[in-house]
């Protein structure tokens, strides 16, 4: 998994005025857990900016002042409720012989049959949570729909692997095709045409035939 460097400053003091303080210059306070005890630092906003506005997931490297260095991953994070501003947030430290739950985002790929046929593809999981040593968290879980039919769904029991698990029932539905009305259209279209060749083949055209020999 890709990871991404921040780089921040150890928190002499995290009482209410030394975090408006922070926000005010431009800084956003934050917590690491996970270790021997948590770890209070801060960084400039735009560090951020490649970690919490993309799809992707990214572990973190924490490196502070002083040559401290952190793996972690991002746990929370607050927003001003008008600005849309980082208020907070909170990590959560790495450890290589640890397993870590995280968000991993989905990646569809393909073209699914039941699309092509007029169906509408509905994407219930653009996430799935799974559990993980940090070395074997992926970057993405691909997600294949070229088999998908119309009404056809893909569960999350189709991505097992070896090196992670997912923390999620086994009848999860990932993503699947839904009728349209469009699709209706077309099939009811090909049943007429099917039945049609079947009655021909049964020489459902034979009375036609006597009409015209009878005239």
């Amino acid at each position: 998994m890709k990871s991404i460097t921040i780089n921040g400053s150890q928190r002499e003091s995290v009482g209410k005025k030394a975090t408006k303080a922070l926000r005010n210059a431009g800084q956003v306070p934050c917590v690491l857990y996970g270790g021997d005890k948590p770890v209070h630092f801060s960084a400039a906003e735009l560090a951020f900016s490649k970690l919490v506005y993309t799809p992707n997931a990214h572990t973190v490297v924490i490196a502070l002042e002083g040559g401290e260095t952190y793996n972690a991953v991002l746990q929370d994070i607050q927003f001003h409720p008008v600005t849309d501003k980082i208020l907070h947030i909170d990590f959560y430290q790495l450890f290589e012989d640890k397993e870590i739950a995280m968000d991993i985002p989905v990646h569809i790929i393909g073209t699914s049959k039941g699309v092509l046929n007029g169906g509408v593809l509905r994407k219930n999981k653009r996430k799935l949570r799974i559990k993980a040593l940090p070395s074997n968290l992926p970057d993405f879980i691909e997600a294949d729909i070229t088999p998908l039919k119309i009404g056809g769904k893909l569960y999350v029991t189709a991505f097992e692997n070896d090196a992670y698990k997912f923390l999620h029932p086994d009848n999860t539905v990932v993503c699947q095709v839904k009728t349209a009305r469009t699709a209706i259209l077309v099939d009811e279209d090909e049943d007429e045409l099917e039945e049609g060749a079947e009655a021909t083949a049964e020489g459902g055209d034979a009375p036609a035939a006597e009409a015209n020999s009878e005239a």
